[in-house]
């Protein structure tokens, strides 16, 4: 039977030692495990044997690109002194040796890379930093500019965009904010009745629902949903090249683009928090009535004794700043969209990761500025 696996015989002749390759030398052949491992052992063993010893490719069964590609490499890219071989198996080793590249070296990783990548991540903050900055300074400009002149203000597209933002958002808001409210409430319920707490549900519910989650999940799903629009409608316009009409024909970016989406989100933003709020509420008093037996009359008139007016309040108030930040942060990573639909889909993603991040770093913020308010 014909041998055929991949190995290498040591041969003492009269020039020297030298190394006779066997078996089949293929792609497919190599692609066994053993095989390959049985083949680097023995290149290893010719590497130690010094450069001078000579190879033999003549009883080679068959070999490919793939096996002349290994030769190559364990000759360390050059051609040994001594060589014996075929003519089909030269001109398949010359074409390796004009037309293949050196591996790449493996990148050595150091403290001194880690401080590189971290003060490349620094630089790209402080990039988007003042990217916002200068954003909400020019919004700023534009606001007093609406204010001196508001007969000339862009209402019709405050309009579109606060019933794109706002009123189309209102079912999926609702819808969310009923199965949480449910979810809480069940999950309470379960807990405050061990201690024969039932009727606390209402304060836990009422303080939970409408000074954080009520806004902090409206915000989510508006980031979600609209902010990624935003990025996208302006990337899209950067794509088509838009923006640079617009900026040949004078009309101002900020005023035209960006002030229009940063008001309709102010003005949409509380109201769908409130709305939300009000749909987890209502799943939460059902969700309750059906666990633990608490009238939908008790917990309407309880709520108002349980949770101060200054919650709604607050909650209204960081509503404003989390419309105006995901706004902002979807108008920035919009202008910043390179001319193809790569840099589109990467700046759409940065968009709502960070408007997400950032809504719940401001909710922390108000939370620990504002503890002291309606508890």
């Amino acid at each position: 039977m014909e041998d055929t696996q991949s190995r290498i015989a040591f041969e003492t002749l009269p020039e020297g030692e030298c190394a006779v390759a066997l078996g089949i030398w293929t792609a497919a052949h190599l692609a066994v495990p053993e095989h390959w491992a049985a083949l680097q052992s023995a290149l290893a063993q010719a590497a130690t044997r010094g450069p001078a010893i000579g190879w033999d490719l003549r009883r080679l069964q068959r070999l490919d690109h793939s096996g002349a590609q290994v030769l190559w490499n364990a000759w360390g890219r050059h051609w040994p002194q001594r060589l014996e071989l075929l003519d089909v198996q030269r001109a398949m080793l010359e074409r390796i040796a004009r037309f293949s590249v050196p591996p790449p070296r493996p990148e050595r990783s150091s403290p001194l890379d880690a401080m590189e990548t971290l003060g490349d991540w620094v630089f790209s903050m402080g990039g988007h930093v003042a990217g916002l900055v200068r954003l909400l300074g020019q919004l700023v400009i534009d606001l007093l500019k609406l204010v001196r002149h508001p007969v000339e203000g862009p209402w019709r597209d405050v309009s579109g965009h606060l019933y794109r933002i706002g009123a189309t958002a209102l079912p999926i808001t609702a819808l969310v904010g009923f199965l949480i409210g449910v979810v809480l409430a069940y999950l309470m319920s379960q807990q405050l009745r061990q201690f024969g707490a039932d009727a606390f549900i209402v304060n836990i519910l009422g303080i939970s629902l409408i000074r954080e989650l009520g806004p902090v999940l409206a915000a989510i799903l508006i980031a979600g949903r609209s902010g990624s629009a935003i990025t996208a409608q302006i990337g899209v316009m950067r794509v088509t090249e838009e923006l640079d009409a617009m900026r040949v024909m004078g009309i101002p970016k900020g005023y035209r683009l960006v002030m229009p989406r940063v008001i309709a989100m102010a003005v949409a933003m509380p109201l769908i928090a409130v709305w939300t709020t009000i749909a987890a509420l209502f799943g939460g008093m059902l969700a309750a009535d059906l666990a633990i037996g608490l009238s939908p009359a008790y917990f309407v008139t309880a709520l108002p004794k349980a949770v101060e007016l200054s919650n709604l309040w607050l909650a209204v108030s960081k509503s404003v700043v989390f419309g105006v930040l995901i706004a902002l942060i979807g108008c920035h990573y919009g202008l910043r969209v390179q001319p193809n639909t790569e840099s589109l889909g990467q700046g759409t993603t940065a968009s709502v990761v960070t408007s997400i991040t950032i809504v719940i770093l401001v909710d922390a913020l108000f939370a620990v500025v504002f503890k002291s308010v309606g508890i």
